[in-house]
């Protein structure tokens, strides 16, 4: 969450604390998480803290089902771990230190076959990373490839996903074949399976610094580092859920955007 005396923000920064598989009894944690939300869109990298590998990285929309209780589905639009398919909805709980339980089922990939199994998991907010605006203030956005429509058939594209909180800043990219046909309702149906992900992660620190850069396409990927920020970032368009805008010569649609200042409050 941001300062107490910053204006309250509509997005979400939090790391997770542990996983437990039902019914074994020991919670744990591998991974370096971090899950940014900008209104309703999110990006989700968890890295394999003993090997630097990917250990789950997923995008997509983050919608409230329900409040009392707190049920979210997340929607995988890009996924390492090809559960396209997979109902992804969460029931969450706050305990009494702050932090929130999530319950639900979802595959267990370290397991043959990726059996759908219960688990919970705990979820810590965190601060809003100090970026290049300086204190109490910093922008956030989700960006998603524009990818132009689909046809009949077998289309091969490359999906990417940019997002930014602050001072923390994510991409993801994954090339995906989706398929679309046409159901015996006369409906378009849109299967689709996904190759590696690339990702970086970048930290500001007076200036922006990489935390993971990893894939085949890691190097290559939209950087903070290479650029210092995005052309036009903040103006125009970019203020502008479903604005187009360019980065690196690529399109992309701006999903999601904020901006926090004393003075200024622009949100989704």
């Amino acid at each position: 969450m941001a300062s107490p005396d910053a204006p309250v923000s509509a997005c979400r920064f939090s790391t997770r604390i542990s996983i437990r598989w039902l019914p074994e009894s020991a919670a744990q944690e591998t991974t370096d998480t971090i899950v940014m939300s900008v209104g309703e869109w999110y990006l989700d990298l968890r890295m394999e803290k003993s090997t630097g590998k990917i250990d789950w990285a997923i995008a997509g929309q983050r919608l409230i089902e329900s409040q009392e209780p707190l049920q979210v589905s997340f929607t995988h639009e890009l996924d390492s771990q090809n559960s396209f398919e997979s109902a992804d909805c969460g029931t969450f709980v706050t305990l009494p230190n702050g932090d929130d339980l999530e319950t639900g089922s979802m595959p267990r990939p370290d397991l043959p076959g990726a059996p759908v199994t219960e688990y919970e998991e705990i979820w810590r907010e965190l601060p809003f990373r100090e970026g290049p605006e300086g204190a109490k203030r910093g922008m956030s956005w989700v960006l998603e490839s524009d990818d132009g429509e689909l046809r009949e058939g077998e289309t091969t594209l490359t999906k990417t996903f940019l997002g930014r909180i602050w001072g923390t800043y994510l991409a993801l990219e994954q090339t995906q074949v989706h398929k679309r046909t046409k159901g015996s309702n006369g409906n378009w149906v849109v299967s689709k399976s996904g190759a590696d992900v690339s990702v970086r992660r970048e930290e500001w620190s007076s200036g922006w610094k990489d935390r993971y850069v990893v894939g085949i396409n890691g190097t290559k990927l939209p950087s903070m580092t290479r650029t210092g920020g995005f052309e036009g970032e903040g103006k125009g368009s970019w203020r502008i859920p479903g604005g187009k805008v360019k980065i690196e010569g690529r399109q992309y649609i701006v999903r999601s955007f904020e901006e926090i200042s004393p003075s200024l409050t622009s949100r989704l």
